[in-house]
């Protein structure tokens, strides 16, 4: 599959693999081997990270030597760190700093025919790369690189992801009381900023949207807005207990008082369900998949978060959305688009659940913990739980963010790498991500075998510069950033729009969408007994 990567490079013990990191950064360069060290002054340290300048007999530079690699064999003593510091004092590298074409154990200079072994492509590469600026510069601060450019989406996704969805459908927006939705917003207004908000803000824009009609007989879709997850503990957390009782009770009100549904069971009505697993209203897996979808909404179109193949909380023909991340807030962070990206790997979050699981076994699979016990004290990964206020700033100054599973498989780290152009390390498997049909998630992404969590380090170095690039690009496309934010006021090919193009390629209905009369194929008692009580 594209955008996977399963190959080990370091089974061979005679040879470098081939990878490359965007890296701009001060360093200093130490000791008659040359190596370099990152130097963070405002800490007052420095630290390895990237790799080694070698030097000939008359001190000049040769080439640079891979990062984890070369970390690694000289933290072994394969490579003898000799001579002091300042050898060629501080300075700034802006460069790509590469190891590739499989140099052999202990011979280090820009490749050529006699020591490389690669491809033609990977030598036009080199070529390409040896004209990109690598500069040494004492006592003088060097202007940051160019920015990415853009790539744009091409063939039948890149016309979906444009596509404007006015005059191609229309909804009807029932009219419920306040109990539904409002009141339940008033009553706790953290429910504006959580992951869940999708819900909400759905509901306002199809209040002014192009595509609401006033009249249900011309409608092709009909709207129920409730607002099943706002219901959040004093921590923010949600709890989906009264969620199902929430959407029952509302289902029997639009049932009673207006005809529509009942002509087709809910197969022309769309619900939005952003919880952990969707309509099946629980946040721990095993669970929501004992309680299944909830009955009554078995012929409707969910529009939702979470989205796994195979999986019973996800329902052929729904609609997969990214979690709300707040547009607004992330633009308040943004940094010139020519910061240099200097962080290798970056995560922040949560390891272990240490009131619902304190071995890490269940929580997120044990992914998050094998992140966590693998790679802690690895230089290349910046991963802690800690969330400091350069959350969004130091995403845009990383080349990958792991995006691994939680409870559920999505979170909104996923829609701020996107936004950030950080390249999006989707660590969940059988993940069904947003806009699928839209979005060409395998050319931005790069995806990880649960499993394989123990090789992310040498997963991520061999990546081809020339494919990290491409991924940049892609990144870079604002049609792709637009479509995982919900803005307000809305914008042409938001997520709002693209939720809207998913009901309109939907249409027109199918015959099996109308029911026959007194056709019944719903069961209302059906379900655990705690969801029948009244609510």
């Amino acid at each position: 599959m594209a955008g996977r990567y399963d190959r080990n490079p370091f089974d061979d013990e005679e040879e470098v693999s081939p990878f490359a990191l965007i890296f701009q950064f001060p360093v200093q360069v130490v000791g008659d081997t040359g190596y370099l060290k990152r130097s963070s002054p405002e800490k007052g340290v420095h630290w390895n990270l990237v790799g080694a300048l070698t030097w000939d007999s008359e001190g000049e530079a040769r080439g640079v030597t891979g990062g984890a690699r070369w970390l690694q064999r000289w933290r072994r003593g394969e490579i003898e760190k000799k001579g002091g510091e300042g050898a060629a004092g501080g300075g700034v590298v802006m460069a790509w700093l590469v190891a590739g074409g499989g140099w052999k154990k202990n011979e280090m200079p820009f490749p050529n025919k006699s020591n490389m072994h690669c491809s033609p492509f990977r030598m036009i590469s080199w070529v390409f790369l040896l004209l990109l600026p690598i500069t040494i510069a004492v006592g003088k601060k060097l202007p940051h690189g160019a920015s990415v450019t853009t790539e744009r989406i091409s063939g039948s996704a890149g016309d979906v992801l444009e596509d404007d969805p006015v005059g191609r459908l229309k909804v009807y927006i029932y009219e419920l009381p306040s109990k539904y939705n409002k009141k339940l917003l008033q009553k706790d207004s953290r429910c504006l900023t959580h992951m869940f908000a999708a819900e909400i803000f759905m509901h306002r824009f199809l209040l002014s949207s192009a595509v609401r009609t006033l009249n249900p007989e011309e409608a092709d879709w009909f709207y129920t807005p409730v607002y099943a997850t706002c219901d959040l503990t004093p921590n923010g957390l949600p709890l989906p207990f009264k969620s199902p009782r929430i959407m029952r009770s509302a289902i029997q009100l639009i049932s009673t008082n207006w005809p529509y549904w009942n002509r087709t069971e809910g197969a022309d009505h769309f619900f939005l369900v952003p919880h952990d697993f969707g309509a099946c209203f629980h946040y721990q897996e095993e669970k929501a998949i004992e309680r299944g979808i909830l009955p009554l909404l078995q012929r409707a179109t969910l529009v939702q978060t979470f989205g796994q193949r195979n999986h019973v909380c996800l329902r052929e023909g729904s609609i997969t959305i990214p979690p709300y991340a707040p547009p607004q807030k992330m633009q308040g962070h943004l940094i010139p688009p020519d910061t240099p990206r200097s962080i290798f790997v970056y995560f922040r979050g949560l390891f272990y659940d240490v009131n619902n699981d304190p071995e890490g076994g269940y929580y997120a699979r044990g992914a998050r913990a094998s992140i966590w016990e693998n790679f802690k004290n690895n230089p290349l990964f910046d991963i802690s739980t800690d969330h400091p206020t350069t959350y969004y700033e130091d995403m845009q100054r990383s080349i990958f963010c792991l995006c691994p599973l939680g409870w559920a498989p999505w979170s909104p780290r996923l829609v701020e790498s996107v936004v950030f152009g950080c390249i999006p390390v989707i660590i969940a498997d059988d993940i069904v991500l947003p806009f699928a049909d839209a979005i060409p998630w395998e050319d931005i992404g790069v995806f990880i075998a649960e499993k394989d969590v123990p090789y992310l380090d040498t997963i991520l170095t061999s990546i081809p510069p020339d494919l990290v690039l491409r991924k940049q690009r892609f990144l870079a496309n604002p049609s792709m950033k637009k479509a995982m934010l919900f803005p307000q006021p809305a914008e042409p090919r938001d997520a709002f729009h693209q939720i809207l193009n998913g009901l309109a390629r939907k249409l027109p209905h199918d015959k099996t969408t109308y029911l026959k009369p007194g056709e019944k194929r719903l069961n209302w008692t059906a379900g655990p007994a705690g969801d029948l009580k009244p609510w």
